[in-house]
């Protein structure tokens, strides 16, 4: 079966080498920059591509001779590559997690009878996974909460932190408002809002603040009370609050000395360079799901509690790692025929079949990646 993965940057490289490593597939990967495929060269089942992903025109000539599609193109670009491979006519995992709607593309896919899976990563991904697992098991549905955080493990002044994904897309979650419910209603609030301190075992205290993480699930899940919260180490947040306030995250150019500047492009070309993950540096993800409702007249809770860490023998990062190994398994659940549904679908869409669930947790156990389970009366 051949499968292309679009990217080939911190996540598609790892996504390419875990497919590369089982015999139903032929892996091809494109990107734009040379110098990352290079790392493919070890790989002869791999095909690499240099092309430019921006280019609908190319993105359509890529996917034409594919039976199955991974996206992992930078977020700015996500939308509008969704929307060519679904024109294509071909089935699509996507991590792009870009800003628009995902289901303004639901017509188009049902209309090529495409099953396109968006936002299908860690979180969101497998947290609305599990969300709608627990979700579609309870009469009920009251609260939905996650908190999840990409971190370094040895921790840097200033910023104790480095980007696990691409960096611009983390400035967004310190700048775009936050959206969550409460008593059934959408509540927006800036980012970096709410903090409070959570003490988790391998790790010790972190600060969770309210980021823009809830996505679809504020339309498919019926729950007074949902919000996602990401966690930094403690001291993040103002530091993120001060440069966001001064105008350093402001898209809009500025002028200086004759000179239209861009602020966030200024701020990038200080920062990335500071958050970048060294060779073999190794990092952390850590995620917790609870789900709480009404079963039987009941109250129960459902917990799932994600420690990984970066894997020394594969040299995988974890944040590469715990979306990379999701994304890839939500591949092969299409291969094996076990989800079926035409149009876009949301990650939690997946939770409503047992069946897809376990497969996925399963397959993510193999390479790793545990989540453990609590279940409760409350």
């Amino acid at each position: 079966m051949k499968v292309i993965v679009l990217g080939a940057g911190l996540v598609g490289g790892p996504m390419v080498m875990d497919l590369a490593t089982d015999p139903q597939f032929e892996v091809s990967v494109a990107d734009v920059n040379k110098k990352a495929l290079l790392k493919f060269n070890g790989f002869p089942k791999v095909q690499t591509i240099e092309a430019d992903l921006s280019d609908p025109s190319v993105v359509t000539r890529l996917v034409k001779d594919q039976e199955l599609v991974l996206s992992a193109v930078p977020g700015f670009m996500g939308f509008k590559t969704l929307e060519t491979i679904i024109k294509a006519g071909k089935n699509v995992i996507d991590i792009a997690f870009f800003p628009e709607d995902l289901f303004e593309l639901d017509t188009l896919a049902k209309e090529n009878n495409v099953t396109a899976i968006s936002d299908i990563g860690v979180a969101p991904g497998m947290s609305n996974v599990l969300i709608g697992y627990a979700d579609a098991l309870l009469d009920k549905s009251t609260k939905a909460i996650t908190y999840v955080g990409g971190l370094p493990k040895v921790r840097e002044w200033p910023y104790e932190y480095k980007a696990v994904f691409s960096p611009v897309d983390v400035i967004e979650e310190y700048t775009r408002p936050a959206r969550y419910i409460e008593n059934g209603k959408e509540v927006i609030k800036p980012a970096l809002s709410d903090p409070e301190l959570m003490n988790f075992k391998n790790i010790g205290t972190l600060e969770a603040f309210n980021s823009d993480g809830l996505r679809s699930l504020a339309k498919t899940i019926d729950a007074p009370y949902m919000i996602e919260k990401t966690l930094r180490y403690p001291g993040h947040i103002d530091i993120m609050r001060v440069l966001r306030e001064t105008g350093f995250f402001d898209k809009e150019p500025i002028e200086i000395n004759g000179t239209q500047v861009s602020p966030l492009d200024f701020t990038s070309k200080l920062l990335f360079p500071k958050w970048k993950l060294k060779e073999g540096e190794e990092d952390i993800t850590i995620m917790k799901v609870i789900v709480e409702g009404i079963k039987d007249h009941k109250c129960l809770r459902y917990t799932w509690d994600l420690y990984d860490t970066y894997n020394p023998q594969t040299k995988v990062h974890s944040m590469a790692r715990t979306t990379g190994y999701t994304a890839t398994m939500a591949i092969r659940m299409l291969a094996a025929g076990l989800y079926k549904t035409k149009g876009v679908s949301a990650p939690e869409f997946i939770g409503r079949h047992p069946e897809c669930v376990s497969f996925i947790l399963d397959g993510l156990k193999e390479r790793g990646v545990v989540y453990s389970e609590l279940i409760e009366e409350v």
